[in-house]
């Protein structure tokens, strides 16, 4: 049964309805941050120099992942431009890093700057991206890399640009307009890159013929680099056949003068010898005859 209430001119002090308590100013605004802070899919955001945070903006539900960010940037490597993406537990770590051929007319020090983002690994890595995009944009459109040298500035140097980290993170990170910015940002550059593309495609398909050109002079040179190998090949036997003919040559003509040599000094055999000479047999005349004819 429901209980009635004693009337109210008996009811006591003690049974007067008393106002709810009011919340202060400060109270509603933590309890909406608190709200925020859970309906937020990305968590922590910073823009670093090499290894040294200039800004970093945190959700107060996500304190554990700030240190995520001292584990990665010194593993980042500026020599090339990079966009890549780190797992933890259930998060992404998806980070920007500028290479000094992103900034040819810059600072240097524009080449070593980081742009890193810790968002939910359900938010996927379309949108985490398209936010890093913007805040580069923000970031350099603020500190013109051409006159700001990145590498002087201390720890949290830029700390001014902490609020706008914290109202891109609300912006991507809860609204549906947030998120379509996000997905232009990425389809910006998708286009870019097929407008690059195309413009490449359009070049070699202009130097086709060209292509074609040298391809057929490729072969003429292989066709006639095939027939030099096999005459070479043949003139190099024809010369070795003549060495070896004038060698069989030179050898028996030196045998033949070795054999004369030999043979005028020891006496050459058979029809080159010559027989000694019988004496003449003594020529008699008669003493008669010899007289007569020295009167």
């Amino acid at each position: 049964m429901p209980i009635r209430a004693p009337p109210l001119n008996n009811q006591p002090s003690s049974w007067l309805p008393r106002p709810l308590p009011r919340h202060s100013s400060s109270t509603h605004c933590s309890l909406s941050h608190r709200i925020q802070d859970k309906l937020l899919i990305i968590h922590s955001s910073c823009i670093a120099y090499r290894t040294t945070i200039l800004t970093e903006h945190t959700t107060s539900a996500a304190s554990q992942t700030s240190s995520l960010a001292s584990l990665i940037l010194p593993k980042i490597d500026h020599r090339t431009p990079q966009k890549l993406t780190y797992t933890h537990n259930q998060n992404f770590i998806h980070y920007i890093a500028d290479a000094p051929s992103d900034h040819p007319s810059a600072d240097p020090s524009a080449g070593g700057l980081t742009y890193l983002v810790i968002a939910s690994s359900n938010f996927g890595r379309r949108i985490p991206f398209g936010y890093l995009v913007e805040i580069k944009k923000q970031f350099l459109a603020r500190y013109n890399p051409e006159t700001t040298d990145f590498a002087n500035l201390p720890p949290y140097g830029a700390g001014d640009f902490n609020a706008q980290l914290k109202s891109l993170m609300i912006s991507y990170g809860t609204t549906q307009g947030g998120k379509q910015d996000a997905i232009s940002n990425v389809q910006a550059d998708i286009d870019n890159v097929k407008g690059i593309m195309t413009e490449n495609i359009e070049r070699v398909l202009e130097r086709g013929e060209r292509i074609d050109l040298l391809v057929d002079k490729t072969d003429r040179l292989g066709v006639g680099a095939h027939d030099f190998r096999v005459r070479s090949r043949g003139l190099k036997r024809q010369m070795w056949w003549k060495n070896v003919k004038l060698m069989v040559l030179l050898g028996v003509v030196v045998v033949f003068l070795v054999y004369l040599f030999v043979g005028f000094g020891c006496g050459l055999p058979g029809k080159f010898s010559i027989p000694p000479m019988a004496a003449a047999p003594a020529l008699q005349l008669p003493c008669a005859e010899l007289e007569a004819d020295t009167l």
